[in-house]
């Protein structure tokens, strides 16, 4: 299978962290595309009309997107023990958990767009507050309601490479929730963070 990836994408990288969780990402050929909405990109147009990474391509040449269908198809591909919980409210909390962590990505895009990438006469800063806004309720949140000990689900890891970016990007802080904050960085030092780390990424 081909994984179209790109090296700052914290959606290509919740794919990639999954796959070395399950003990697969060497059967993954990791093909590295740039991708911007002011740039397209023909190859990723060609397998995803949305022009966006990841894409996964499989064996027979149909594509897999986006990265919350990939991640579904990869937890399905053997017997091992599930990141996506079969049934019960496990499995709720772990879609849910990933949607947020979704979001804050989403969320992420738009206000780098406002306060770095778009030309400086063109930026909204009540915009762009309001989308720091959004992240920093979704910390709050999860400081306050989400239990971030147990059993790793995909959950988990999305939520490890939304926060991981945002660090990245140095977009938003969120070391005002202690719990949130030591989670992260506990989870930052497993195998599958380490060696899918952001390029240009140290940990001090």
């Amino acid at each position: 299978m081909k994984l179209y990836y790109q090296t700052h994408s914290p959606y290509a990288r919740k794919v990639l962290v999954l796959a070395h969780e399950l003990g697969i990402a060497s059967s993954l050929e990791v093909i590295h595309h740039e991708t911007s909405p002011t740039s397209p990109n023909a190859t990723i147009y060609k397998a995803n009309p949305l022009g966006k990474v990841p894409v996964l391509i499989l064996d027979d040449g149909s594509a897999l997107f986006d990265s919350i269908v990939i991640c579904e198809y990869l937890d399905n591909l053997n017997d091992a023990p599930k990141f996506i919980p079969p049934k019960g409210p496990e499995r709720y909390a772990a879609l849910q958990l990933q949607a947020l962590a979704q979001g804050m990505c989403d969320v992420g895009i738009k206000l780098r767009w406002e306060v770095e990438r778009r030309p400086q006469a063109l930026r909204y800063p009540a915009y762009a507050d309001g989308q720091a806004y959004k992240l920093k309720e979704a910390y709050r949140f999860i400081e306050q309601h989400v239990d971030l000990n147990g059993p790793i689900t995909l959950g988990h890891i999305a939520l490890a490479t939304a926060l991981d970016w945002i660090a990245f990007r140095k977009l938003s802080d969120f070391s005002a929730q202690p719990r949130l904050s030591e989670w992260h960085q506990t989870f930052c030092e497993r195998a599958s963070m380490r060696a899918t780390e952001y390029c240009g990424q140290t940990h001090d």
